[in-house]
């Protein structure tokens, strides 16, 4: 079995579901939750709890939510690997939910934004394991140094090598062509509809696709709703794989990081791209019908 290691961010998740269209300046009655969240925090935690061997590197504030997130992480079997920031909070994320489903985030990066190189063990970055980065650490500048040399690293040591886009908004501030650039030379690239856009400006998520095999050996593009595809540059069309069907819908929160979960094992072990995509459409959807951004145990 392949170690994952996983770079990115450690946030607790407000998760505020309206219960009624939001009224503006005014009250809306919501149910209000609180658990950990965090892309790279949410991924490590999935891969940890359907079996793989995993370790996460990041930075968290000198607080009880800090105390709490870390052991969360190792409850659920990853190899926590957090520096505590004695000035900055753990990271907080407001995610705003409306009576129809659509997710609104408000993020403080807190202690994420501080990660340094000094902060990666060097120890992790080895032959035959795998890094994932979140593109949060490299989107934000404060860590961004840190994210580049993890990169780095994991290049020195012969690590395979996935990042995940992280949000389409952030991306878009912070430019494509930046964005290609610092994750050149990964061999894989996990982008939803949205993102793809932001990063190729075409519409069509098979387009999107082939564009981004010209800095990415495979891409995965999440189509929510409709599935997952999966392309490389010397087959003529995608492979696509509709997505399960889900009989409650809880909360979509992370879905897209258990969808990363999911598949990055079965690649990681040379599984075929249609049982990889719905290896990760499986766990999206155990997401979206439990409780949000991380397993629950």
């Amino acid at each position: 079995m392949t170690r994952v290691v996983v770079v990115g961010d450690l946030m607790t998740d407000a998760v505020a579901r309206a219960k009624f269209p939001l009224a503006r300046a005014s009250d809306t009655p919501a149910v209000v939750t609180m658990h950990g969240g965090g892309s790279g925090a949410n991924i490590a935690s999935w891969l940890a709890v359907e079996g793989s061997e995993v370790a996460f590197i990041g930075r968290r504030g000198a607080d009880i939510t800090g105390r709490n997130r870390d052991m969360e992480l190792m409850g659920y079997g990853v190899d926590a690997r957090l520096v505590m920031d004695p000035e900055r909070p753990t990271g907080t994320c407001v995610v705003l939910v409306t009576h129809k489903g659509e997710r609104t985030m408000l993020s403080d990066p807190g202690a994420n934004a501080a990660l340094s190189p000094e902060d990666l063990p060097r120890d992790l970055f080895t032959g035959g394991s795998h890094l994932h980065i979140s593109g949060y650490t490299l989107i934000n500048e404060g860590s961004r140094d840190a994210g580049l040399a993890a990169l780095d690293f994991a290049r020195r040591a012969g690590m395979s090598i996935s990042v995940d886009c992280a949000s389409s908004a952030p991306v878009e501030r912070t430019g494509a062509e930046p964005f290609l650039e610092w994750t050149h030379g990964a061999k894989l690239l996990f982008a939803n509809i949205d993102q793809a856009k932001v990063l190729t400006g075409r519409d069509e998520p098979e387009a999107a696709a082939k564009v981004l095999t010209a800095w990415f050996p495979q891409v995965v593009i999440k189509l929510k709703d409709e599935g997952s595809l999966w392309y490389t540059n010397n087959r003529a069309e995608p492979v696509r794989v509709p997505a399960e069907s889900v009989e409650r819908v809880v909360d979509g929160t992370g879905a897209g990081d258990a969808f990363t979960a999911g598949f990055l094992p079965q690649w990681l072990d040379g599984k075929p791209p249609a049982e990889a995509l719905a290896a990760g459409n499986a766990l999206a959807a155990k997401c979206i019908s439990n409780l949000g951004a991380r397993p629950r145990l």
